[in-house]
């Protein structure tokens, strides 16, 4: 549960609403004191994970203490640039599928790397050391911003162009989607794990009308298939 010494550095969480993110930003309220939140705004089709954020950081606050401990959010409105500069099926209406390179089209180039720039500069502003992000590389869908290699190279791009020493934390990076949900339960216990499942969104459609033991969702596209089969063999485990 939540740490009775935080660290005092400081840190910046990309905050999306979803699974993952609540589950960073519980895993910083439990190490850092302030933490600030940072979410974007790029023309996903599933925009509605933003509305989450709200109701998501007022229940995180009522939590183990953590209120005390969380700071200023941010919203960055990136509009439609990002959306305009690519075409992917998580900025337009077009069915999931894979490219010729063998990603599939959910991937959206360069958003991780425009993420991280963001945050940074918003982190340089506000005297934050730690920049805390759910990507992974252990049970994903294969995008290559979210790779640990990816994150560090970030990491010393922003440190020398920024003359910092930021330090990007990946809690998720080694963990599968069921460790994400053991790690949720070790931080906050089950009003963690039933936050998560009520209040976050995944589905890459957007979809709130279809209620599943792991959450809301469409439950065919990606982003419900991986949280399905992560509750799934979570709940296997601890049966």
């Amino acid at each position: 549960m939540s740490s009775a010494d935080p660290s005092t550095d400081g840190a910046l969480v990309l905050f999306s609403g979803g699974q993952d993110s609540t589950t960073c930003l519980a895993w910083a309220l439990d190490r850092y004191d302030p933490v600030e939140t940072v979410g974007f705004a790029y023309g996903q089709r599933h925009a509605i994970e933003l509305d989450c954020r709200g109701p998501l950081r007022d229940a995180l606050a009522t939590m183990h203490g953590w209120g005390d401990r969380l700071g200023s959010d941010h919203i960055v409105d990136m509009g439609q640039s990002l959306a305009g500069v690519t075409r992917t099926s998580l900025t337009s209406d077009m069915a999931f599928a894979m490219t010729a390179e063998g990603l599939p089209n959910t991937f959206v180039p360069g958003r991780n790397l425009l993420f991280l720039t963001y945050a940074a500069a918003i982190a340089w502003r506000r005297g934050l050391r730690r920049i805390v992000a759910g990507m992974c590389e252990t049970d994903y869908s294969g995008y290559p911003d979210c790779r640990d290699d990816t994150t560090k190279a970030m990491q010393l791009a922003l440190n020398l162009g920024m003359q910092r020493r930021f330090v990007l934390e990946t809690p998720l990076m080694w963990r599968d989607k069921a460790a994400t949900w053991t790690l949720a339960q070790s931080l906050g216990g089950d009003a963690l794990v039933s936050l998560i499942v009520e209040a976050t969104h995944s589905c890459y459609l957007g979809d709130r009308t279809h209620r599943h033991d792991w959450g809301y969702g469409c439950g065919a596209c990606p982003a419900c298939e991986l949280r399905r089969a992560g509750w799934q063999r979570w709940r296997a485990q601890a049966a």
